[in-house]
């Protein structure tokens, strides 16, 4: 019997089971995935939003603003990659100017203290390259961006180390409601005094089982397209322009890494399992992102991807104890919810008091996790030597990522089942280069099997190996860079 049980393990439920194993409980955390992280969670823009989007007084609005103030603490205890570089609203005309001038009484109301509206030069100032065409900005320095994926993972690595238990691999197929709940999630049943329903675009259905579902989830794709690292240093904030009924818009970003993004677009989606991308809507995002940030070069793009918001029918967070006792619905968690889930996190453990959940304090709790990833700056000889060495914790298994053999056990060794190319890419960055794990993965391949005992033939990609079937590759993107120019030098373009 576990005092709480989490259904799904996104950085929301990841943030929750963290918060409540600072206490004397007994928790579960299901997850329908082979890993952590595996919806939204590693396929967004990685914003940590100011807070003067939301409405005032919604529970975005309050949670997101909440949130962001966190992020420092955040990164000091559990080191997975943020930093504050502040983010511009773009605007073109007096239209834009309305629209933005609208978003800072909106954020003042929110409590954003650090937002001010910025004329061209001063625009100019802060991004050499943005488009001549800008005459104004709303400014926001407290904004940021972070490594999405390796938040959840830290969060899940962190939980587990202080006593949650984590079920991956295990999709919940129904729960039977009695005294408490019993879950049953493939060979498994588990039972539980509470629920926290974090399951993403699938909480609705989740919420079908206990007959607690009074909203709908709509699955939006937003898409995305990554280039190398190193490019992201063409800008110096978050670049957004103004918004429109369908969300923040097209943005133009440097990834905590220091790759561009540019992105997401957001279409409703057929499916709620659709990772692909279209080549008609990856055009519109290079377009529209032009219009921020003109001079960005597409042969540099490594790779393309999508992922599902779960938006609810009602437009705001849902984060309540539901029609049915002790089972507490966290959904419709769309755009800010990776910034909002520290102060999720907060609420649902008031929620979980406020009904009957005795919260005592662990004193053995540990709130601080060691980094995975070593930052490295290896000269070409040194590179090539521990690129050559047979094996051993020096030895360099993914050249362009500069990651070590050392750095790939350590990501193994932390209490989560790692045995995919993917997962080891998600903790350490191996295969997220140049070549996109061309001349990593035989390698990882090789150590996870020798690690785990089996042939490297048996190790899979992804679980899923269909994750990335219907996105176009690198040459669409090259082909895309030729016509341009073509474009250029015909007199057709600027």
């Amino acid at each position: 019997m576990y005092d709480v049980c989490i259904i799904g393990a996104g950085v929301i439920g990841t943030a929750i089971a963290r918060e409540l194993s600072k206490y004397d409980l007994r928790i579960a955390m299901i997850e329908r995935a082979e890993d952590v992280s595996q919806g939204a969670s590693k396929a967004n823009s990685g914003i940590v939003h100011g807070g003067y989007a939301a409405a005032h007084g919604t529970l975005k609005a309050e949670l997101c603003a909440e949130g962001n103030e966190r992020y420092t603490e955040l990164q000091d205890e559990l080191h997975f990659g943020f930093r504050r570089c502040g983010s511009l609203v773009v605007g073109f005309d007096d239209t834009d100017l309305e629209s933005i001038e609208k978003l800072f009484e909106n954020g003042k109301k929110n409590g954003v203290k650090d937002l001010e509206i910025i004329g061209q030069n001063a625009v100019r100032n802060l991004e050499p390259n943005i488009n001549d065409e800008v005459t104004c900005a709303l400014y926001c320095a407290s904004a940021g961006v972070t490594s999405p994926y390796e938040l959840t993972i830290a969060l899940a690595e962190n939980a587990v180390e202080n006593g949650v238990e984590l079920y991956l691999n295990r999709p919940v197929t129904s729960i039977d409601v009695g005294d408490g709940f019993s879950i049953h999630a493939a060979d498994k049943t588990l039972s539980a005094a509470f629920i926290i329903n974090a399951a993403g675009v699938h909480s609705d259905r989740i919420a079908e089982m206990v007959g607690a579902c009074n909203f709908s989830i709509i699955p939006r794709k937003g898409e995305y397209i990554l280039f190398q690292r190193g490019y992201g240093s063409l800008v110096n904030t978050v670049i957004f322009q103004t918004p429109t009924e369908k969300g923040k818009g097209i943005l133009v970003t440097s990834t905590y890494h220091g790759n561009l993004m540019i992105g997401p677009n957001a279409e409703e989606a057929q499916s709620r399992e659709d990772a692909g991308t279209a080549e008609d809507h990856l055009r519109e995002i290079i377009a529209t992102a032009r219009k921020s940030v003109p001079s960005f070069d597409l042969t540099k793009v490594i790779t393309n991807f999508s992922g599902l918001r779960a938006t609810a029918n009602g437009k705001d967070f849902i984060i309540e104890e539901s029609t049915v006792k002790r089972f507490i619905n966290v959904a419709g968690i769309d755009s800010p919810g990776l910034t909002s889930s520290p102060a999720i996190a907060r609420r649902v453990t008031e929620i979980l008091e406020s009904i009957g959940l005795s919260l005592r304090p662990k004193p053995q709790y540990r709130a601080r996790r060691r980094p995975i990833i070593v930052e490295k700056s290896l000269d070409a000889k040194e590179l090539k030597r521990r690129v050559d060495l047979p094996s051993g914790p020096d030895r360099i298994v993914c050249r362009c990522e500069q990651v070590s053999e050392a750095e790939i056990l350590d990501a193994m060794s932390r209490g989560i089942s790692v045995d995919t190319t993917d997962a080891v890419k998600r903790r350490t960055r191996a295969g997220m280069g140049l070549c996109q794990g061309q001349f990593c993965r035989p390698r990882v391949r090789a150590l996870l099997a020798r690690e785990l005992g089996c042939e490297p033939e048996e190790i899979p990609v992804r679980a899923d190996e269909t994750a990335t079937e219907g996105r176009p590759g690198k040459k669409f993107f090259r082909n895309l860079a030729k016509k341009e120019k073509e474009t250029v030098r015909s007199g057709n373009g600027d």
